[in-house]
Parts: C-alpha cells; structure tokens; sequence
C-alpha cells in the first residue's frame, strides 16, 4: 500500500508541544483498542458508532455553547465600559480612554471552553482512530488546506491521489 502522507524532499518535519501532545493521545486512544470493558475509550471504539459520534455532536455543541458564554461576558463589559464613559464624558469630569474591566466570570468562561475544545479533539480524535485515520493523515489534510507561505516547512502533506474536496 502505498502512504499517503509524504515530507518534502530537503525539509524536516517541525515539532511542537501540541503535536507531541496530540501523538501521545493518539497513542493512548490506539493502546485502549485492547484495554476492555472498563475503558470508557474501549467502549466508544469498539461500540455502536451511533455512540461516538453523538459524542462529538455533544462535545462540538457544548464548545459553542462555551464560546458563546465567553463572547457574553466580553461583550457585558465592553457595554458596561462604554456606558460608564458616556456617563463619565456627560460628567465631564472622567478619563478619555475606554479601559474594560473583565470579570472572574470571564476567565472562567475561558477555562470552560478550553476544556469542552479538549473533549471535541479526544472525541474526533477517537473517531479518527475507529476508521483507521492516523494522526499524519490528519495533519496532512490540515496542512493541504494552508498556501505554501502558510504551511510550516516540512509539514506532511497527502499525495495528491488523496486529496479530495468536497467529496
């Protein structure tokens, strides 16, 4: 079988903390194929697909939800800036500038959709590993999609029999 993926010639592959981190997932996600019942990762690997992909719906659901709660509390406290400069500027008697005081809620906001944008890649990367996508595959495609001054160098690309849009 020939591979799909391919560095090009003269160029080393770049590393970085989320490809290490993304590998050792991906490793992890594969080494659970044999781990049995008990494994929730098991479960949706070897269960009804109906299973894991609800499972990404959920997870790609909750992270809008969870953008959407971080969007509200910058958007709170811009209109809460701008409306406290209006009444400083009718006064006369307040500062120029517009400073934006984000609450604790925001930060939490943050953290929050962080941690449902972690659920959606173990998720898709679960899936991923049910039909036999390798992470190289996946960065491939990626990579395909960026312009060549996008793209970092030696980043894996899909030979072009594989590459396929739209379809």
């Amino acid at each position: 079988m020939t591979e799909k993926t391919y560095v090009p010639e003269g160029e080393v592959a770049p590393s970085s903390q989320i490809g290490a981190t993304m590998e050792a997932l991906a490793a992890t996600i594969a080494a659970r194929r044999e781990a049995g019942e008990g494994s929730y990762t098991y479960r949706l690997l070897s269960g009804s697909v109906d299973d894991v992909l609800k499972k990404v719906m959920e997870e790609a659901g909750e992270v809008a939800l969870a953008a959407k709660d971080v969007e509200g509390w910058a958007t709170s406290s811009v209109a809460a800036a701008v409306a406290l400069k209006a009444a400083a500027d009718d006064a006369d008697d307040g500062p120029d500038a517009l400073t934006v005081q984000l609450p604790a809620e925001y930060g939490e906001a943050v953290d929050h959709l962080r941690y449902e944008a972690a659920d959606v890649v173990y998720h898709l990367l679960v899936v991923l590993e049910r039909y036999g996508i390798s992470t190289d595959e996946f960065a491939a495609e990626l990579n395909m999609r960026m312009t060549a001054e996008e793209r970092p160098a030696g980043a894996v690309r899909l030979h072009e029999e594989y590459v396929k849009r739209g379809k």
